[in-house]
């Protein structure tokens, strides 16, 4: 098993890698009066019951299934009550736990679920995509998603603990895969050039889920997260960089209604407008655009967005969270392995690009 921490003081946890660990991660988890299970439509005839047998055998765990629509059209407010609804009738209170069984969807709604039911009570990621294991299930942000923009509604709420078991993603369609990997390039983008190349180069194993090149990508993925959230858990500074491609990203997912794009495919086509827009500007060479496309394209991801209305498009970034003063914040890269974060970036510049 490998470990990576989160040090967070007392809000720190351990994001624990290991093939099989569903089967096992019920003995981990911290001392519960209930446990709800929330999964979704797609995940849970996979691996509910499975994840509810193991956590039988831990004889404080008597656990209810919570299952939502699969997609990130049913992210909101609506799918929200029926959660809450359902965690009244199994009769969760202050010391209950909520295992959050799936991919990105599953963990941002039933994270926000539990740190706004009484209160805030405890929850576990288990994430079950490769976007999840490297991305959304660390770092405690949580919401649902408002007409008005991507997880517009929200609250940090640490997990106490993620379990990651890459087995999982043998069961992934291709098209959910090539998305995680818009999020594993990133980290590449931002972080480290090193494990850009390890990417370039060990392609085929990646795709073919060959089991140490995974696993090597997963815990990399979470310990560069890792270290970003322990310098800045509530991204007042450096952990605006986790949102490279991003900012377009979530603008194109809002207008397509959460519907037409995965979410790794908006953030694609986002990193690869902001590598375009930073060319233009001179900070980088057009060689290290194309290397970044080149290696989207690789993992089956787009590096173009569909036609779209260019005056909404542009609404919806004044509109983004991480706006400030009406002035959009662009994480635009300087060098494969190092990015800055920009308020220069102005509607022209990306209305040219569409």
């Amino acid at each position: 098993m490998k470990e990576v921490r989160v040090e967070l003081g007392e809000r720190s946890y351990i994001i624990r890698v290991q093939p099989g660990l569903l089967d096992k991660f019920a003995f981990l988890l911290p001392k519960a009066s209930k446990a709800a299970i929330i999964t979704d439509s797609n995940v849970g005839p996979l691996f509910a019951e499975r994840v509810k047998y193991a956590l039988t055998k831990v004889e404080h765990h008597q656990p209810g299934v919570i299952t939502i629509p699969a997609g990130d059209d049913h992210k909101n407010s609506e799918t929200l009550a029926t959660i809450y609804d359902r965690m009244f009738e199994l009769g969760l209170d202050r010391s209950s736990l909520v295992i959050a069984l799936g991919g990105g969807v599953v963990g941002d709604i039933a994270g926000y679920a539990a740190a706004t039911f009484m209160r805030g009570i405890r929850y576990v990621q288990v994430p079950t995509t490769l976007l999840a294991d490297v991305d959304s299930s660390v770092g405690g942000k949580t919401g649902i998603n408002h007409p008005c923009g991507k997880n517009m509604i929200g609250a940090f709420h640490q997990p106490s603990a993620v379990f990651i078991d890459p087995a999982a993603l043998q069961t992934l369609p291709k098209r959910e895969l090539a998305a995680g990997m818009a999020e594993v390039i990133k980290y590449g983008v931002i972080r480290d050039a090193e494990f850009f190349q390890f990417l370039e180069d060990h392609a085929a194993d990646v795709r073919g889920l060959q089991p140490d090149a995974i696993q090597q990508l997963i815990v990399r993925c979470c310990e560069i997260k890792a270290d970003v959230v322990t310098a800045d858990e509530r991204e007042g500074g450096v952990r605006a960089i986790l949102n490279y491609g991003h900012t377009i990203g979530h603008a194109l997912e809002a207008i397509t209604g959460y519907s037409f794009y995965r979410h790794g495919e908006a953030v694609a086509i986002g990193m690869n407008l902001a590598a375009r827009i930073a060319c233009r500007m001179g900070m980088i060479a057009e060689e290290m655009v194309n290397r970044q496309a080149r290696l989207l394209r690789e993992f089956g991801l787009p590096t173009e967005p569909e036609p779209v209305d260019k005056d909404r498009l542009a609404a919806l970034l004044h509109g983004d969270k991480k706006a400030r003063a009406g002035r959009v914040r662009f994480v635009l890269p300087v060098d494969i392995g190092s990015v800055v974060i920009s308020e220069d970036v102005t509607d022209e510049m990306v209305k040219e690009l569409f």
